[in-house]
């Protein structure tokens, strides 16, 4: 390659690394495909994952894998599988430090076919009564004439506040099915614990809270901003709010036609 060249490609690849930079500012746990997905599919940037993947080498901007992070490998129970919104849903919950305000407990609600949160709670208390917020909130969202009859099903762990007596009874009268992960199948609720690191790498590790408000006010922004901005591989590298508003739209067109 003539100099002239060599130094359009060093030009070229310096614009994109300082691209890449103000990504990694905000998301700093992201590998080069979840960066390369932000610079073609919302900055619109015609590029392939070689090249973001070149440029984070050269820069030093890649992540380091977590051995301890490494997924069973094993053959386990076979977990169910959501085909359709509103079918399964899982709950899980995670807490950080607030200053001197102590833990704030999170309780978030996935709906694991649009991967959209569609509940959540932020308490300084972690109570079955909290839990059952986070449900009230998604039952309202996602069934604004109720969930009774529409095969809702939830998944959770065997914590003492889902296997509570208050919240299953609340789960009965919701018509919400509740099952339960087993010790023999890690996997069970895969994709809400999942949910909890990104919310843990996006939000809660980026920073010191000095108060359990200020915590609670930027994760409830951060959830509402997640379902309309976050960029999933699975859904085609579409948003939450967008892919659930494609199979509504595409729902609506069958029924149509029928």
């Amino acid at each position: 390659m003539k100099r002239g060249g060599y130094l359009k490609v060093v030009e070229r690849n310096r614009e994109l690394a300082e691209r890449i930079k103000e990504i990694k500012a905000e998301h700093p746990f992201w590998g080069y495909r979840r960066v390369w997905a932000r610079l073609k599919f919302a900055q619109g940037l015609t590029i392939n994952k070689k090249r973001v993947l070149c440029v984070m080498r050269s820069y030093g901007l890649t992540v380091t894998p977590d051995e301890r992070l490494k997924a069973l490998r094993t053959a386990g129970r076979p977990k169910p599988r959501a085909t359709m919104p509103n079918q399964w849903w899982g709950i899980d919950m995670t807490k950080a430090l607030a200053g001197d305000c102590g833990w704030v407990y999170i309780v978030v609600v996935l709906d694991w076919h649009t991967k959209k949160i569609v509940g959540y709670r932020a308490d300084e208390r972690s109570t079955s009564g909290d839990w059952k917020k986070a449900i009230d909130m998604a039952v309202n969202r996602q069934f604004p004439e109720g969930a009774r009859d529409k095969g809702l099903n939830l998944m959770s762990d065997n914590g003492c506040q889902p296997t509570s007596v208050a919240f299953m009874k609340a789960c009965g009268g919701l018509g919400i099915h509740q099952a339960f992960t087993s010790y023999n199948n890690p996997k069970g609720n895969a994709d809400t614990e999942r949910l909890m690191r990104t919310i843990k790498e996006e939000c809660l590790w980026l920073r010191e809270w000095r108060s359990a408000e200020e915590l609670k006010s930027a994760f409830e922004a951060w959830a509402e901003d997640y379902n309309k901005n976050y960029l999933h591989s699975t859904l085609g590298y579409k948003t939450p709010e967008r892919f659930e508003a494609e199979y509504k739209a595409s729902r609506a067109t069958q029924l149509d036609a029928a």
